[in-house]
């Protein structure tokens, strides 16, 4: 039975967390290198704007900021069912290379097959997923034994050591592309989130509708799976069965994320941690809380680098990158 008092603060929470995000988009509106008055936010949202407003708001910023604000919450909810369950505080798919199998998986077919504008936004998440899933399903072959199960801390290094393998195949994957390509590779490594486009809004929305329903349904079997095998086992519940299908969850969340923003680690790793910090670990109370989290971090994130240093920008995925690797190092001291 969860505390009123608990579901009061939980409820709070998302209320500043909401708040927050709506400033913020609010902000992102209105900055830019083509800076749009903020008085005339209003009147162009509703159509009353000038042709320049109505482009820049409809077709440049409010399509990166709604894709944005999606691909922070998938990771988070990604790297919130990886947590539970491999039951490892330091389990997220930029760390446990399964952004870098997804990776592998769009350069291939963008640097070797040809590409049509056309089918290319809606191939790319569903390209992106089988490599997530053909390593994740490494990954977890090499860290389970039969008569210990799975094993997290072993899991964290094989995910590790298979996303510096994975770097080094990308490597050699674009030393012999095209100058153009390259470009675009090497942007995309860097977390910076291209695929800011109605389409790719269209193309990433059914993943995130579909799954994180899903997550909740399951939120108390990941509960289970949190404590251990035999606990789970002795509930009755099929423990191999809801591992496979909730990690299959979380590689698709990855995967989609990925193949429209680029490699961003870290969103996953941090906002399931500060959510459990303020609510606790039941995954009821805290997935909530960590969605508007990881939604809000990359906003900022990229708010932050657009602006920065404008007119050049920094890629969201290095501006989350200088947060989180510090608070990666803090945790892998504590625990």
């Amino acid at each position: 039975m969860i505390q009123s008092a608990l579901i009061k603060k939980q409820r709070i929470i998302i209320c500043i967390l909401l708040a927050l995000i709506i400033l913020t988009i609010v902000v992102g509106m209105g900055m830019g290198y083509a800076s749009l008055s903020y008085d005339r936010l209003i009147p162009t949202l509703f159509g009353q704007g000038t042709f320049k407003e109505e482009f820049i708001l409809f077709s440049i910023r409010l399509p990166r900021i709604i894709i944005t604000l999606l691909a922070g919450m998938a990771l988070a909810l990604s790297g919130a069912i990886l947590q539970g369950v491999t039951r490892n505080d330091l389990a997220d798919p930029g760390i446990l290379g399964i952004n870098s199998g997804a990776g592998v998986a769009v350069a291939i077919f963008f640097l070797f097959f040809p590409v049509s504008a056309d089918s290319f936004v809606y191939l790319i998440p569903l390209l992106a997923f089988i490599g997530a899933l053909f390593t994740a399903v490494l990954i977890y072959g090499l860290s389970y034994k039969k008569e210990a199960g799975l094993q997290p801390v072993k899991l964290v290094l094989i995910g590790v050591g298979c996303s510096m393998a994975l770097s080094g195949v990308m490597i050699v994957l674009i030393s012999s592309a095209e100058r153009a390509k390259v470009d675009f590779i090497a942007k995309w490594l860097a977390g910076n989130i291209w695929g800011d486009d109605w389409p790719f809004i269209l193309a990433l929305l059914p993943w995130l509708i579909t799954l994180i329903p899903f997550t909740l349904y399951k939120a108390h079997r990941l509960n289970l799976l949190g404590l251990s095998e035999p606990v789970a086992v002795g509930v009755g519940m099929s423990v191999e069965k809801e591992r496979i299908s909730l990690l299959l969850a979380a590689v698709a969340l990855a995967a989609s994320t990925v193949s429209v923003t680029g490699g961003i680690s870290f969103i996953g790793l941090m906002a399931p941690h500060m959510a459990k910090a303020l609510v606790g670990p039941r995954n009821q109370l805290f997935i909530p809380i960590a969605l508007l989290l990881g939604g809000w971090f990359l906003l900022i994130a990229d708010l932050i680098g657009r602006n920065i240093f404008d007119p050049n920008s920094i890629p969201a995925g290095i501006m989350v990158s200088l947060i989180g690797a510090p608070y990666f190092i803090y945790l892998l001291l504590k625990k």
